[in-house]
Formats: C-alpha cells, sequence, structure tokens
C-alpha cells in the first residue's frame, strides 16, 4: 500500500504557517486565508490534511476555531486536528463538527487516561501526537520537555484502540534536514499502531527514503509542511514518490 502524504496546515492568529523547531517566534505565514489552502492540497490531489491549532496546543484550549470550521466547508477531504485538544467535550464536538480525527498530544502524555475513554467514546477517530526532543517527550506546543522516551508513551496506548501515533521530531522540524527515519523506524517496530512520520521533509529523496524504510513496519504515511509551501517537493512527484 502507498504511504498517505498530509499536507500540513498550521494555524497561528487564524493564518496558515510554519514553525521552525517549534518557535512561536519563527513563524512564517503561507497564507491568510487557511481554506484556500486547503482547496489547494485537495486540487492537488492529497487524500487527507493535517491541521493544528498552534495557538491552542500553547493555550490548552481551542483558538482557532473559525479557522478550522473555514476549513471543514470549504473542503470534502477528511481532517486530523490537534492543538488545544484537552477534555471529552472538544473532542465530541470537532468531531460532530466534520473533523474525522482527532490528535491528543499534550493530554496524552499528561492525562492518559483520556485517551483510552475517548477511544472507548469514538472508535477510530483518536490519534496520539507524541512530539520528541532527542527522544523524549515534549508537551504543550513543545515548551514543556519531559524525560519520558517516547517509545514508552506510544506503548501506554497499545491496546487502547488509538488509530495512529504521530511521531514528530521538533528538532527536525520546519528545518528541511529530512526525517529522523532511525528513531522513526525503531518506535514503528516496537508498536503495533500504525505511525505517521512528521517534522524534517525537505526534498522528494526523503519521501523515498522513507517509502523504503517503512516496508515491513508500522509506519502508513508522512506529514509535509514547509517543503511543499517553499516548492521544495511537488504534490505529484510526492505522491508517485510515496506510491513507489
Amino acid at each position: 500500500m502507498p504511504l498517505t502524504l498530509y499536507p500540513a496546515i498550521d494555524l497561528k492568529d487564524g493564518e496558515c504557517v510554519r514553525l521552525k523547531r517549534g518557535d512561536m517566534e519563527q513563524a512564517t505565514v503561507y497564507s491568510a486565508d487557511p481554506a484556500a489552502q486547503a482547496r489547494t492540497w485537495q486540487d492537488a490531489g492529497f487524500a487527507w490534511l493535517h491541521v493544528v491549532d498552534l495557538n491552542g496546543a500553547f493555550a490548552g484550549r481551542p483558538v482557532n476555531e473559525a479557522a478550522v470550521r473555514a476549513i471543514l466547508a470549504a473542503v470534502s477531504l477528511p481532517m486530523q486536528l490537534g492543538g488545544g485538544i484537552r477534555d471529552l467535550p472538544r473532542i465530541g464536538a470537532w468531531l460532530n463538527a466534520g473533523v474525522r480525527r482527532v490528535i491528543l498530544g499534550s493530554a496524552a502524555a499528561k492525562n492518559p487516561s483520556l485517551v483510552i475513554e475517548a477511544c472507548r467514546s469514538f472508535p477510530g477517530q483518536v490519534a496520539v501526537g507524541i512530539d520528541a526532543r532527542d527522544g523524549f517527550v515534549a508537551t504543550e506546543g513543545w515548551a514543556e520537555p519531559s524525560t519520558m522516551p517516547a517509545t514508552d508513551l506510544a506503548l501506554r496506548f497499545e491496546d487502547a484502540g488509538v488509530v495512529a501515533i504521530i511521531y514528530t521530531d521538533i528538532g527536525r522540524d520546519g528545518m528541511l534536514s529530512g526525517l529522523n527515519l532511525e528513531q522513526t523506524v525503531a518506535l514503528a517496530a516496537r508498536v503495533t499502531t500504525p505511525v505517521i512520520a512528521s517534522g524534517g521533509v525537505g526534498a522528494t529523496a526523503d519521501l523515498v527514503a522513507l517509502r523504503d524504510a517503512a516496508v515491513g513496519t508500522r509506519i502508513e504515511g508522512v506529514i509535509v509542511g514547509r517543503a511543499l509551501y517553499d516548492g521544495r517537493v511537488q504534490p505529484n512527484d510526492a505522491l508517485t514518490a510515496l506510491a513507489g
């Protein structure tokens, strides 16, 4: 099966941006109209959208709700959404609004029982986002490091019914320096949950390397942001590379 490419739409102050290593002070604005950007990715042939409320990740509550709803109204692509989703009512509200899959990040690290309860209440619609710096989990929009290995957090949810683990290497995110294949493959080898790689894609060659490394693993997709916006990766080339 070809790997799924998830184009990233990161929302800050209502705009579509990309950060470098998760630093909100290093934000490049790529579009003032996130809904139009979503239509661009839909027209390019992508099958999913990956949307993150960056302000919400820091605030612990949704901040860019209007932008998310505008995207939902503009496209028919399924969306996975993260950032500031910290309780069951909010999970349910987003799923009822049309989000296909919610991503629990900081909440998964700090309140793992929420993940278990959410998977029970919304089967097949809950993903866990694991953001790691040097292999250790970071939370609250990557601002808070921890001493928990990323693999340990992933293993907590082996039997919970999580639909995917999104593994982001913070040090590479937005840097166009290539994915951390070693850690991503190592994580995928330890879990039975599908893994989505994230952080560092800078060229189509990075996608080819992931495709080859993913053979025989649980890696099912990859998130691409800055490289698509900068034109370093063209949509058709990316989809062809991941299809093998």
